[in-house]
């Protein structure tokens, strides 16, 4: 029927709205006497359709019941969503209560996930004016991809406008959306893999829906379209999804994706509309004000930064001395326990090598556990969001998006899925700006050269403050070089997007565990395989080549360890390279970590480990810590950390780097220009400390 109404002119369009938004008064205010009332077939529900004419085109405009949202669990709700599924309007108008959108928005983040041409009109505009509400117009109808219409409907204003919208909007058609309710990843996991089953397993209903909207309401439990399954195979993939769902956030799957559309809604409102007295949430709206505040939320994120890094090496220097303690303790033991005449050179691979390079590696697991713990608490809670949206004023000034900061956030856990996480920025002059300057954000790789450095090199009142400062450090670069990138190499508008604001809630101790032990996980598991196979192999290359007995007489121990390590492989590079990074208060055994560094971050205090290790006399088995105390200052301590933050990524985020730019000069642009940065900015630092030392 749509297709021979677009033929002779005849608009079909649907009018949708809550009950009391003034829906009937626009539908009155467009049609005029020429309308008439029946019922739906089946139910005794009214269904009313009038018509008008505008510019030459017929428009049959149905009123659907008044409904505050399309979960099908009343008789008007079916009957509205029904209407547009299977009569195909040429589009929906969406009437809204202006001077209390916050709720009538709700009704509108359903009709977005349908995937229907839509107008939404702002009625009772005055009274919202009234009420101190202005509104950002433009920006509300690019986030929400719909034209916006402002009404006054008991006066007929408005009319006019709205018509020549209508006009437009059907010419125009159905256009592919880019903004759409997100409803975090382990729910859109869910959803991707339930859309895929629905392709392959109903490919009928996904003609006729859409495979993410039958997801979506598959997971929400709406007995309507589960009765339309056929395939067991769907069913039980969706139980069991609800399952690990409920297990995960501790509700109903469909209480989960309303808090996240009100979230979606809340954070566009945010954006878009001042002075807002329409309340979704009393106590999260309370919150926000303080939270968000634009002259308090930017030191309130700093400020829970700083209490995060201080438990974090707090809490964590407990156990990271047990494990110390542990490591410690059997590598004395198997050395003791070598048999006599057994090969020396093999148990220094077992000793020095694995245990002292990996071993010095997993001493660090509390702090990273302890560091994801406490990112996993304030994502969950809504918090981080909050983080993001406080951020978002920044990152407009400098060409970017505050969902730039999303990215940037998860690279506090790792580069490589906080590059993979920019796919939630269509921009792609956005996007790439973001990719280039993740590498800056601290990852839980860094921490633990932070983690070893910080205490051996600054007090017990220091270690928080130092641990934050080197975050902070990597925020501001990140900010300064986005901003020249988006100045330079990459111009262009930023696009807008909708900050979602869920509200606030009590995250479970399940949901918090999982989190923080699979980025734990992967942590013991890059330990267990990739330091361990780069901790052998430069294992190697500072044992040989081998220096003849010979030329060894006459030393003691401690000569003796050091003319082998400057004569390995591993020293003549290190060698090789010392004048260069000499002028940054570097010696060769920094440069050669440094180079181990570059396949993975944590590599760099495996390498120290090992180089100390196997440089250490048996008389003298003081830990890492105190060898490094002996052998540089706290300045030197603070330029290798400073450096390493800012140097060029590890191997795998220039490979993601790569792939997600689609070009190898972004991934070779962003490691020769940090590293080039790094130099130069370790430089200044160390020279003009050591002058202001002096």
């Amino acid at each position: 029927m749509a297709h021979s109404d677009r033929a002779t002119k005849r608009i079909t369009v649907a009018v949708a709205g809550n009950p009391n938004s003034g829906k009937t008064t626009i539908f009155n205010m467009l049609t005029g006497a020429h309308q008439h009332v029946g019922n739906y077939p089946g139910v005794t529900v009214e269904k009313k359709e009038g018509f008008c004419r505008w510019n030459g085109a017929e428009i049959r405009l149905v009123d659907l019941p008044g409904t505050y949202s399309l979960t099908a669990y009343s008789v008007e709700e079916l009957i509205a969503r029904n209407f547009i599924i299977e009569e195909n309007p040429d589009l929906v108008v969406n009437v809204i209560d202006a001077s209390n959108i916050e709720r009538n928005l709700y009704l509108t983040t359903q009709l977005i996930e349908m995937e229907v041409p839509l107008i939404l009109v702002f009625n009772m505009s005055d009274i919202a004016r009234q009420r101190g509400l202005v509104f950002d117009i433009d920006r509300l109808c690019e986030l929400l991809e719909s034209p916006i219409v402002q009404t006054v409907g008991s006066k007929g204003q408005g009319r006019d406008i709205l018509l020549k919208a209508i006009v437009e909007a059907a010419r125009d058609g159905r256009k592919s959306r880019v903004h759409r309710v997100r409803y975090g990843p382990e729910i859109e996991a869910e959803l991707e893999g339930i859309e895929s089953l629905l392709k392959a397993e109903e490919p009928v209903l996904v003609d006729h829906y859409t495979s993410r909207w039958l997801a979506i309401k598959l997971l929400e439990n709406d007995k309507a379209i589960d009765a339309q399954v056929c395939s067991g195979h769907v069913r039980r993939t969706v139980e069991a999804a609800v399952i690990r769902l409920k297990t995960l956030f501790a509700e109903e799957p469909e209480m989960v994706f309303a808090e996240r559309r009100y979230g979606f809604i809340s954070g566009a409102c945010q954006e878009t509309i001042r002075n807002t007295v329409e309340l979704r949430h009393d106590l999260s709206d309370t919150v926000d004000r303080i939270l968000t505040n634009r002259y308090l939320g930017l030191p309130i994120f700093l400020m829970f930064m700083y209490i995060v890094f201080f438990l974090t090496f707090k809490v964590g220097a407990y156990p990271m001395r047990w494990l110390e303690v542990l490591f410690s303790g059997l590598g004395t033991t198997i050395a003791s326990l070598w048999p006599a005449g057994a090969s020396s050179l093999l148990k220094s691979l077992l000793v020095d090598g694995i245990i002292g390079g990996v071993g010095g590696v997993i001493v660090f697991l509390p702090n990273i556990l302890l560091l994801f713990l406490a990112i996993a608490v304030l994502e969950d809670t809504g918090y981080m969001a909050r983080a993001a949206f406080v951020m978002d004023r920044i990152m407009h000034k400098i060409g970017l998006h505050g969902k730039s900061f999303i990215p940037m956030l998860i690279g506090f856990g790792c580069s490589v899925p906080a590059i993979m996480g920019t796919r939630i920025l269509e921009n792609r002059p956005n996007r790439i700006t973001t990719i280039l300057v993740i590498p800056l954000m601290s990852c839980g790789a860094r921490l633990t050269i932070y983690a070893l450095l910080i205490p051996a090199f600054f007090p017990p009142a220091w270690r928080g403050p130092m641990l934050w400062l080197m975050y902070i450090i990597g925020i501001v670069l990140g900010v300064i070089c986005a901003k020249a990138l988006r100045m330079t190499l990459l111009k262009g508008e930023t696009s807008h997007f909708v900050m979602e604001l869920p509200p606030y809630r009590m995250p479970t101790f399940k949901a918090v565990s999982i989190h923080m032990w699979h980025r734990g996980w992967m942590y013991l598991q890059k330990a267990g395989t990739v330091i361990l196979g780069i901790s052998i192999v430069l294992w190697f290359a500072m044992n040989f080549p081998r220096v003849a007995a010979e030329d060894l007489q006459g030393m003691d121990n401690d000569h003796a360890a050091q003319v082998r390590l400057e004569r390995s492989l591993m020293g003549r590079v290190g060698r090789a390279m010392a004048p260069a990074i000499k002028p940054l208060g570097f010696d060769w055994k920094v440069g050669t970590a440094l180079i181990g560094a570059m396949a993975a971050k944590e590599v760099f205090v495996a390498q120290l480990g090992i180089i100390y290790a196997v440089g250490e006399a048996d008389d003298h088995p003081e830990s890492l810590r105190e060898r490094l105390q002996q052998a540089y200052t706290p300045l030197q301590g603070f330029c290798i950390m400073l450096f390493c933050l800012i140097s060029a990524p590890c191997i795998a985020t220039v490979a993601m780097t790569r792939q997600e730019t689609g070009r190898w000069r972004w991934a070779l642009f962003q490691w020769i220009a940090l590293t080039a940065m790094a130099y130069v900015i370790t430089l200044i630092v160390y020279n003009a400390g050591a002058l202001i030392l002096r």
